[in-house]
């Protein structure tokens, strides 16, 4: 499935939807063939996505977090492993073995402080041009967005959460 021109994507903003529209993405890129890596920043769980995509075999997937700031302040041990996770993600997109590069959840993780816009710009200047790079999650710098072809602002207007309905098991999580 080699790209001639890879693009940026940006998927931002309070609403739901960010990272099952690039998880979409990634199983349509495997179905036509291509090899797909995501890197979930943040995110050190097991989530049903996890699962089903470990299964598909031109996808692979890793966390490089230990699990979401609801709670808790994100310490030193959160950010290295950011900055890891970020390490591992240039190599793999400079590699070549991919086609698309997912960085779930890395506009948080800049958000947060744990990693700094000017590496993540220096990471899209150094992508192939045969590479499709998507970053995901909320707070994405604005700086980003003049180095993106396609930026989707997803905007909550009505949330389940609104009426007292949790997360649920293959829906949300």
């Amino acid at each position: 499935m080699k790209l001639k021109k890879g693009l940026v994507q940006i998927y931002t903003g309070n609403g739901k939807g960010k990272t099952t529209a690039a998880f979409g993405l990634a199983i349509r890129a495997a179905g036509a063939g291509g090899k797909v890596y995501i890197l979930q920043f943040i995110k050190g769980k097991t989530y049903s996505e996890i699962r089903i995509l470990k299964k598909i075999k031109n996808i692979k997937i890793e966390q490089c977090g230990r699990g979401c700031f609801i709670k808790k302040k994100p310490d030193k041990e959160d950010r290295e492993r950011a900055r890891k996770g970020l390490r591992k993600a240039q190599t793999n997109i400079a590699s070549g073995r991919y086609d698309l590069v997912v960085l779930d959840e890395v506009n948080i993780a800049l958000n947060l402080g744990l990693l700094e816009t000017k590496d993540v710009t220096a990471l899209i200047k150094q992508k192939p041009s045969s590479v499709e790079l998507v970053l995901t999650g909320r707070y994405c710098p604005r700086a980003l967005f003049k180095y993106a072809d396609l930026v989707t602002e997803m905007r909550e207007v009505k949330h389940p959460y609104q009426k007292g309905i949790k997360a649920r098991p293959g829906i949300e999580f």
